[in-house]
């Protein structure tokens, strides 16, 4: 079981050399999982906790798209390629929503209580992306008109909460970020089938559940 584990854990993240080969993950999430994606913007070589982009700012240095912008984003294999061959080090962004995955993220300690307090409830989860400052449950693709509807039942929502849906992004390991790297804190099994991801409706409902009793919510980053 922990040899298993452990192979979940280095899905996509190695190369010969042993240090992230980010043209081989991009391939596999646009070719294989039908996930579009392009190339984030780099962080400012003159200073990793700036981004590359004009914004002096900006709040996601390095794991955003700008050019090409977002509309780009792809699974064609030539296009793929030929972006990492000429832009190796460039974060990995996923489109979300449409056919793609939607996320729901929240600060990296509250996220990390509350998996384990959905573990113990024995709810099944898919891929769960972990930045420094916050991580990402990946669920079904959703429309905003079905968020609306769900957040408007529910008596509170953490404001720590924010939703990734259509026309939104998040950066996917293992890009290297301003704020550092993108890694896998739930990987996906090894094979050529998509993930499975479960609805937002559960997730948001047992996460929501959690961080009301537990308290852990804060700080809204």
């Amino acid at each position: 079981m922990r040899e298993i584990l452990g192979r979940r854990r280095r899905l996509l993240s190695r190369r010969n050399d042993g240090r992230p080969e980010l043209i081989s993950a991009a391939l596999t999430f646009a070719t294989e999982w039908q996930w579009p994606v392009l190339p984030g913007v780099a962080p400012d070589p003159q200073g990793r906790a700036r981004c590359g982009c004009p914004d002096p700012e900006c709040t996601v240095p390095g794991a955003h798209p700008f050019d090409p912008g977002l509309l780009a984003a792809t699974t064609d294999e030539r296009m793929v390629r030929w972006w990492w061959t000429n832009r190796p080090s460039a974060p990995i962004v996923l489109a979300t929503g449409g056919q793609a995955p939607c996320a729901v993220s929240l600060p990296a300690l509250a996220a990390s209580r509350a998996l384990t307090a959905l573990d113990r409830k024995g709810m099944r989860l898919g891929p769960v992306v972990a930045a420094p400052h916050r991580w990402a449950i990946l669920v079904a693709p959703y429309s905003m008109e079905q968020l609306g509807e769900l957040l408007y039942a529910k008596d509170f929502v953490p404001g720590s909460l924010r939703f990734h849906g259509e026309g939104g992004y998040l950066a996917l390991p293992p890009s290297e970020t301003g704020h550092g790297g993108i890694r896998w804190e739930r990987a996906p099994l090894p094979g050529s089938a998509s993930p499975w991801v479960p609805d937002v409706e559960a997730v948001v409902d047992a996460v929501v559940d959690v961080l009301t009793r537990t308290g852990v919510s804060a700080p809204e980053l």
